[in-house]
């Protein structure tokens, strides 16, 4: 069966990731910030009851 020829899309898979990973991957990363870690401690807050009308 000639699609499970590997032979030309071996090298269009492999020249495709090369692409993605060593062109195209670092020029997004360099448009995207990444939050600088926080030292903040997480405040958990304490729900208040809630007054139903009819009861």
């Amino acid at each position: 069966m000639p699609q499970l020829n590997p032979s030309p899309w071996l090298y269009i898979m492999l020249t495709s990731w090369f692409a993605f990973s060593m062109i195209l991957q670092p020029k997004i990363l360099t448009f995207t910030t990444t939050n600088p870690p926080s030292t903040k401690t997480s405040t958990t807050t304490t729900p208040s009851p809630w007054n139903w009308p009819w009861t």
